[in-house]
């Protein structure tokens, strides 16, 4: 049996005495604790979480501590939208120090390069793993940046004809980008999958990667199961040759995290990745998010660019073997750059995001107000996608956000939708993906699922993902800028309307039939407000600006346009202008969040336990904002004294409150688990009564947890 994160049998002890056993080291009761004044016990979920699935607490990590620079945001951004998008972007200088301190000794970093380079020679496929934020960037890797490079040399056949003896015929299809649960979790999470080190040695095996491939597995913190149980059933296969050399699989197989090393040692999974002398290890550490947590940031950010920076390097030396200068130029190639110039090339971008904080600004404004106002919104790309998709689907668990709704929802739920030039959503698909919809077969995972993991509750949630993860699911969801879509879904007075445009785009924007100027028009007719993000080459930023909307009165049609200028030479996959984009969106849409509330100080107190390491993290958090305030010389002389609250009942309260929401479907929508647990102690504490559940709830819902903790210093 495999995943033996727990065992079944221990259930069998009633969660109350097991509770009552337990009470010393894990605070699950107290005579006067909270779980006694609000009336609950620790369900037998939660006392199997505290008890036996220590490796998901991961509140240790330097990636879930909280960043000085963002720790008062939520304080600072109601009457500053720029003075807080100053403090995220600000966090982001950690990437540039990083990126510095590689440059100066890039010798892991090259030896990614030239194993990229040793595969497409050998028509070897490159596989590229990740779970969540990771997984997305493996998919952007693929349909990105890998697939329309070739596709547009394989377009120019002179080029074409002096390259094809050196690579594969298919080679747009060598690189293959995958995450945990396959394409259908680009939508949003599948719960119990991501804690599996199974599923990534059946995603491995399903994708037909074999020994000698180029195995590339990305994990933001460095702990994450299945990315893990991705590299080691890769090094597996080399272990079973009778001539395994630890030098020659470490050529082949790369672990890339963000953790400090000393961090993860704790972790057993963690561990035997980093003792394992057949792995590449590459340690990108910048430090804390910007939102505590919220790996979507920095960490993804580095991680992204750097595998990018390492993937042009690798196709720009192949190429050179067989084009010349003028050859190379012509496919967006400039002077010959090395590893280390491409990670300097870091610092302008961030420069040149900061430099547009004041439009951002706008937009943020812009957006924020619309959901204010109950609204929607709409975004419209075409190069740039996924990295808009990206970040519009990870809203969801970090906020707790509907997700993207699916073509059977009546009306909308979901605060956004995404758009691109496309006739329906098979074709859309495609332009999202550079290929058709890639799902999971659930004759191939069911019976390993139901056979080979031991933790009862893992399983469950495994299986039960299972039916949302294959084929089928790409016909739930409809991303095509066209007529139908229009008609049910298009914008109406008081939406917003968000177009992003790429450098190679900016002359669709003289073109009046244009997908970018259908849909401006289609914003602007309809009486919604309008926001533009447009990304343009450097050698373009001085010309004469588009002009958005007709003539009109500002306060009855705003609009927010921010221009970008990035140097996009020796830059053909476009690396560069999706990083620029991605700092953008990340800090835009963190603001707009923060500014409705659903951050408190830089913590993502609305994050949705839908895993077994969000489930920590939001333990973590109902931990951190009781404890603040219960510690406050205020609340101690109106209250009296209080032992902090632990852990355990922490944990317990979470369940509760997760359990709770669950029996309110009409309600749970955007309710968050976090703010409900803290405000239902908190106030109990505070009025020395158990409150119920219903009564907590009506306070988040009426004042939002960010009131009501500042209400507690003035009551």
């Amino acid at each position: 049996m495999t995943n033996a994160n727990t065992d079944d049998r221990r259930l069998a002890v009633p969660a109350a005495v097991l509770a009552v056993v337990l009470a010393g080291t894990s605070g699950f009761q107290e005579r006067e604790g909270v779980l006694r004044l609000l009336g609950i016990e620790a369900s037998p979920e939660s006392v199997d979480y505290v008890v036996r699935k220590t490796p998901f607490q991961l509140h240790t990590l330097l990636t879930e501590e909280r960043h000085p620079k963002t720790w008062t945001l939520s304080e600072r951004i109601p009457s500053s939208t720029e003075a807080g998008l100053t403090m995220l972007l600000g966090v982001d200088e950690d990437i540039a120090a990083k990126l510095e301190s590689l440059a100066s000794r890039p010798d892991d970093l090259v030896r990614l390069a030239n194993a990229v380079e040793a595969a497409i020679l050998g028509r070897r496929t490159i596989y590229i793993y990740g779970c969540g934020a990771t997984g997305r960037l493996a998919k952007q890797m693929e349909s990105s940046f890998w697939r329309p490079f070739w596709s547009r040399l394989k377009a120019q056949p002179d080029l074409w004809a002096k390259v094809k003896h050196r690579v594969s015929p298919e080679v747009e299809s060598s690189l293959i980008g995958e995450m945990t649960g396959a394409d259908r979790a680009l939508i949003s999470s599948l719960e119990g999958f991501e804690d599996l080190p199974l599923i990534g040695r059946l995603q491995l095996a399903d994708r037909g990667i074999g020994r000698g491939d180029l195995v590339i597995c990305v994990t933001e913190g460095g702990e994450t199961s299945s990315v893990i149980g991705t590299v080691l059933a890769a090094l597996d296969q080399w272990k079973a040759a009778p001539d395994f050399d630890p030098a020659e699989s470490r050529k082949r197989l790369f672990f890339v995290y963000n953790n400090p090393d000393d961090r993860l040692r704790p972790f057993e999974r963690s561990r035997l990745v980093l003792d394992e002398p057949g792995i590449t290890k590459i340690n990108l550490t910048t430090g804390p998010q910007a939102i505590t947590g919220s790996t979507r940031m920095q960490a993804t950010t580095i991680e992204t660019f750097v595998i990018g920076s390492a993937l042009e390097a690798a196709v720009e030396r192949v190429l050179r073997g067989a084009l010349n200068k003028k050859d190379m130029i012509r496919l967006g190639f400039a002077a010959e750059t090395t590893i280390a110039g491409r990670l300097r090339d870091f610092g302008p971008l961030l420069r040149e995001v900061k430099r547009a904080i004041p439009a951002i600004a706008a937009l943020t404004d812009l957006e924020a107000a619309t959901y204010a106002a109950g609204r929607f919104s709409t975004v419209y790309a075409g190069l740039g996608l996924i990295t808009v998709f990206i970040d519009s689907t990870e809203r969801s668990p970090t906020f707790r956000l509907y997700p993207l709704d699916t073509v059977r929802e009546p009306k909308r739920r979901c605060w956004i939708q995404v758009w691109t030039e496309a006739a329906d959503a098979q074709a859309a698909w495609r332009s999202f993906l550079g290929r058709p919809f890639r799902g999971l077969d659930p004759d191939l995972y069911r019976k390993p699922f139901a056979e080979e993991v031991e933790d009862r509750y893992l399983r469950e949630k495994a299986l039960a993902s299972l039916t949302q993860a294959g084929d089928d699911q790409a016909s739930l969801y409809d991303f095509s800028f066209s007529e139908p879509n229009i008609a049910k879904r298009g914008p109406r007075s008081g939406d917003f309307g968000l177009l992003v445009l790429l450098p190679e785009e900016r002359r669709m924007l003289s073109e009046t039939g244009s997908a970018p100027r259908r849909f401006e028009r289609l914003v602007l007719e309809s009486g919604a407000a309008l926001g533009v993000i447009l990304i343009e080459d450097r050698s373009e930023a001085t010309a004469k600006p588009p002009v958005f909307g007709p003539a009109r009165d500002p306060k009855k049609t705003p609009i927010a346009v921010v221009r970008l200028a990035v140097d996009t030479a020796g830059d053909p996959m476009g690396v560069r202008s999706h990083i620029a984009l991605k700092m953008l969106l990340n800090a835009h849409s963190t603001a707009v969040m923060a500014k409705l509330g659903k951050i408190v100080g830089n913590t993502m107190t609305n994050v949705s336990p839908s895993n077994l390491k969000l489930i920590g993290r939001a333990t973590s958090l109902i931990l951190l904002h009781v404890n603040d305030v219960l510690a406050r010389p205020e609340w101690v002389r109106r209250h009296g004294p209080r032992r902090p609250l632990t852990y355990g009942e922490a944990n317990a309260v979470l369940f509760e409150a997760i359990a709770f929401m669950k029996e309110k479907p009409q309600r749970a929508g955007q309710a968050a688990e976090v703010p409900l647990s803290i405000i239902w102690i908190l106030e109990s504490f505070r009025e020395k009564r158990g409150l119920a559940a219903e009564e907590a709830l009506a306070i988040h819902e009426g004042r939002g947890l960010q009131a009501y903790l500042a209400g507690l210093k003035t009551l």
